[in-house]
């Protein structure tokens, strides 16, 4: 995913734009609380001046302004930092929901290019990264400006020459850091890009867990994982040996004891030469190294800023993903009955990548099986997909009931059409939540009735909670005989007219495939179905085959016409019989 890491500053701030007010009165509470630090300093200093002049009396007045200063500090900082986690509660909570509502909108194209786990990264670590912030570094923003603004001006109130004392040694201090950070954009960029790679690498190498035990003991996949490391403990190493010196002599220069210093010298020499208050004297010494200590924070803010400034632009970049051309309301149309149409349909998947599809055209009637086969990768996949308009069409148009479907809403066009693909997935829920996924209202029974068409009544019920067993993690605590019966309840109570089945029997055995071509014949009952399989065996009775290649709609007919043509589907038949009479040894069965 394409970082912006010259992300704009109101840019940057616009994103926190739903819980300004509440990050506005953070960022004030915070400034208040540098200001009443100030003002405890003002009224010790006056408390010394007070018993200079008048050594028998108790300046109770000032003392008592010096403990109103700190416990009004204290009680604004607390406040500050009460408003601010109430902030990035808020904002973390709407930007998950917004990235969520956003991604449910765009093609899935666009999710699949992007990856799981660059989403997963923008999701829970960036808006992770932008709660931190907010919670713990706004209400220090306000404070590290406002704070040595503030003091400067008491400074040269006091005494103008000291104040200029201290503003050579934090200059010289400042000089030094920003030499420190000459190369900090161009090395904050090598260490994000470093560890997000130690991240993918870490998932990759525990997702592959059961592959890379069984094929190379880890020594491939723990050595790309070692080799992220190495990268990055390369920047690591770069970033210090580059920076090292300077970051160590501006901490040494930026800390109070440098300013200490030569205000202490500065102001004994006035004081020896009676040209100097000491009482002035110990208020500079009392305000600068508040002076002092604000300097740091200021630039550390700012490598948080540039940091969080990352995260937001590839918050931003999900957020504006362009999504699939709605129809204005009222415009919306409704379709006539259940068929489905092709009509010189051409798509890819990208403007700079070749054709999927070339010129697709064909017609599935309600009511009818219709068969796609073909080698891997010939399309068949994406025209099963393209129904539903996971993708838009580049070429052509798809029609369902005599309708295109970019004039069909979003709700409309999921109420045609029900799916059963290869890659099942369930969630961590009860047996019954997941059936009744999409039919949130469906009764038990009705749950139940699903079930026992999909074939899966019998084994819910030796489950330990039946129906209310938990699934597991995508349905981990289920075989994938098992898994896929449940979404194909799921797909008969949903009871759509329309029915895509992709590769919906893939990776069954002989027992589980039984059962589930059960459970197909009692979805598919009285629907218009497209199928595709590479097992030739299931579609010899269907309506029609389309036989694809390359991306090219090369055969239709029957299974019958197509064996009498002698073309490209007689010969994956061919194949298919010389498969089913293989054994072991490498001799063909008898027939």
């Amino acid at each position: 995913m394409t970082d912006k890491s010259d992300y704009g500053t109101e840019q940057a701030w616009a994103i926190m734009t739903p819980v300004k007010g509440r990050i506005r009165a953070a960022m004030v509470l915070g400034a208040v609380s540098g200001l009443a630090v100030l003002a405890t300093m003002i009224c010790l200093a006056l408390v010394v001046l007070a018993l200079r002049d008048h050594p028998g009396e108790w300046p109770w007045g000032w003392m008592l302004g010096a403990l109103a200063g700190a416990v009004a500090s204290y009680m604004a900082r607390l406040g500050a930092f009460n408003q601010s986690h109430y902030a990035a509660f808020r904002l973390e909570r709407i930007l998950r929901s917004n990235l969520a509502e956003r991604l449910a909108e765009v093609p899935l194209g666009y999710v699949q290019a992007q990856g799981a786990g660059a989403l997963t990264k923008v999701i829970h670590d960036d808006v992770k990264a932008l709660h931190v912030f907010v919670a713990d570094c706004t209400p220090l923003y306000a404070r590290a400006y406002v704070t040595p603004l503030v003091t400067l001006a008491l400074l040269l109130w006091l005494d103008w020459r000291l104040a200029l004392a201290v503003l050579v040694v934090l200059g010289c201090g400042i000089v030094v850091m920003r030499g420190a950070q000459a190369r900090r954009k161009e090395m904050a960029q090598l260490y994000n890009d470093a560890r997000e790679r130690v991240s993918a690498a870490i998932v990759e190498f525990v997702q592959a867990m059961p592959v890379v035990r069984t094929f190379d003991t880890g020594n491939a996949s723990f050595g790309r994982y070692q080799q992220a490391l190495d990268a990055y403990r390369q920047v690591l190493e770069r970033w210090y040996r580059d920076s090292g010196n300077s970051v160590r002599l501006t901490w040494a220069i930026l800390s109070p004891l440098p300013t200490l210093a030569v205000v202490l010298w500065l102001g004994a020499v006035l004081i020896w030469r009676d040209d100097l208050d000491p009482v002035r004297w110990l208020a500079v010494l009392l305000l600068c190294t508040g002076m002092a200590e604000s300097v740091m924070p200021m630039m550390m803010l700012r490598h948080m800023i540039d940091k969080v400034r990352l995260s937001i632009g590839r918050i931003q970049n999900v957020l504006a993903a362009p999504l699939l051309p709605a129809p204005a309301p009222g415009d919306e149309q409704v379709p006539q009955d259940a068929s489905v149409a092709f009509q010189n349909v051409g798509f890819r998947y990208a403007p700079d990548e070749p054709e999927v599809l070339t010129d697709v055209s064909f017609i599935a009637a309600p009511g009818t099986v219709t068969a796609l086969v073909g080698p891997s990768g010939a399309g068949k996949s994406t025209v099963a997909r393209l129904i539903p308009r996971f993708w838009d069409v580049t070429a052509g148009r798809i029609l369902i009931g005599g309708v295109d479907i970019r004039t069909i809403g979003a709700e409309a066009l999921m109420r045609q059409i029900a799916f059963v693909f290869q890659e099942n997935f369930l969630f961590a829920d009860s047996i019954a939540a997941n059936i009744r996924l999409g039919s949130p209202d469906a009764s038990d029974e009705q749950v139940i009735a699903a079930a026992r068409a999909a074939q899966a009544h019998d084994f819910i019920m030796a489950l330990p909670q039946g129906y209310d067993t938990p699934a597991g993690e995508r349905g981990a605590s289920l075989s994938g005989g098992q898994r896929q019966r449940i979404t194909i309840a799921r797909a008969i109570l949903q009871n759509r007219p329309i029915l895509v089945l992709d590769e919906a029997t893939a990776f069954a055995d002989p027992e589980n495939e039984a059962a589930l071509i059960r459970a197909i014949g009692a979805l598919a009952r009285g629907k218009t179905v497209i199928m595709v399989t590479h097992r030739l065996q299931s579609v010899v009775h269907a309506d029609q085959i389309l036989v694809f290649d390359h991306g090219n709609l090369i055969e239709l007919g029957t299974h019958t016409a197509l064996l009498a043509q002698g073309g490209r589907y007689a010969r994956l038949w061919a194949s298919h019989e010389a498969a089913q009479r293989w054994t072991l040894g490498g001799q063909e069965a008898t027939a």
